[in-house]
């Protein structure tokens, strides 16, 4: 029993030591640092157009502490403004979303968006979701 009960002990041990620990960690600490680059954009469901969203693929993130965000655009325009996470319950359901409000006071536009569920899926990739009646729109961010 004690020499099957060893490899599989260090096997344990090898994978707790050697994964990232970015899990264990709250969203808030988890976005900051780093560009985040919206790398696709998808509809699910019935009507509506990703055209109409206002942070578009390509688009570039930078989220810093304080609740301080950066957002450069794919024609080079910078937007500076405000981003907040806020996790959400309901029963046994637990979420998180993301706000985003940011302003170019050059050309005066505001861009704002509220990503009703986040999810990290590794520390470089998060996707986040925008629900709107029969459709939804999916926001995919790697760093």
């Amino acid at each position: 029993m004690r020499k099957k009960f060893t490899p599989v002990l260090i096997v344990i041990v090898f994978l707790v030591f050697g994964c990232s620990k970015d899990f264990l960690k709250k969203y808030e600490k988890r976005i900051i640092g780093g560009e985040w680059k919206i790398t696709d954009l998808k509809r699910r469901g019935f009507g509506g157009n990703t055209a109409s969203l206002p942070f578009q693929e390509g688009g570039r993130f930078n989220f810093q502490g304080g609740g301080i965000v950066t957002f450069t655009d794919n024609s080079g325009n910078v937007y500076t403004g405000n981003w907040d996470i806020t996790k959400k319950r309901f029963d046994d359901d637990t979420w998180r979303s993301l706000e985003v409000s940011v302003a170019d006071f050059n050309n005066q536009q505001f861009l704002f968006e509220n990503y009703d569920d986040m999810q990290f899926s590794g520390t470089d990739h998060f996707k986040a979701t925008i629900y709107s009646g029969a459709h939804s729109y999916i926001t995919h961010f790697r760093r």
